[in-house]
Formats: structure tokens, C-alpha cells, sequence
């Protein structure tokens, strides 16, 4: 999957929201909670890292193309990285990073963006 396609896909998702940050990452989110950040590296291609539970966390850690995610799983949090993996397995993690977030949120949250 190339950036775009990632970013396509990712603004299907309801409510979601993008900002560039953090040195270019596209940062995609729901009710202001971060569930996909992409970058691209020439030499590598595309890299996305996504929130995962914690049985997720220790499937996808020794994966191939997954490794817990720089920064965030260094500092207890659930998240993988992932590098040339199918685009369907690509698009099914990221939704289900996404529900996990969306589920996380508080009630008014939800009922305020229409995912009640």
C-alpha cells in the first residue's frame, strides 16, 4: 500500500481526522485520540504503526514486517509497527486500532460525534 491509498482509506473511517506532524507523519484520528501514524522512508516505504490489545501486542511483536513501535511501546503503551505487510492485513489492523479508540472514548464523546 502506498501513502495514499493508506490516507484514502484511513478518511473512509467515520469522524476520523488527519494533521500532519511529528517531522511528516500522517497522524489519523478519532475524537482527538491518535489511532494510525504513517511515514515514508525512501529506502523502506511505508511504515504505520497502530494500537493493538494486549494479546495483539504479543502476536504482532515477533511478526514479520511488526515490531513493537518506536517511542510509544517503549513506554508501556500497545502499539505495533508494521513494514510490507498484505494491504487487507494493513486496513483490518487499522480498523481495529480504530475501534479500539473509538470504544475508549467517553460516552458524551461518542453521542457528540455520532458513533453511539
Amino acid at each position: 500500500m502506498n501513502r495514499e491509498a493508506f490516507n484514502a482509506f484511513c478518511a473512509t473511517l467515520p469522524q476520523s481526522t488527519h494533521v500532519v506532524q511529528w517531522g511528516g507523519a500522517d497522524v489519523w484520528k478519532v475524537g482527538g485520540k491518535v489511532f494510525a501514524i504513517a511515514g515514508w522512508l525512501e529506502d523502506v516505504g511505508l511504515s504505520v504503526s497502530f494500537k493493538v490489545t494486549p494479546i495483539g501486542y504479543e502476536i504482532l511483536s515477533d511478526a514479520e514486517g511488526c515490531r513493537p513501535a518506536p517511542y510509544l511501546a517503549s513506554r508501556g503503551m500497545k502499539w505495533i509497527q508494521v513494514r510490507g505487510i498484505a494491504d487487507d492485513d494493513l486496513k483490518a489492523h487499522v480498523r481495529g486500532s480504530y475501534d479500539l479508540i473509538v470504544a475508549a472514548l467517553p460516552k458524551k464523546t461518542k453521542r457528540e460525534l455520532g458513533l453511539s
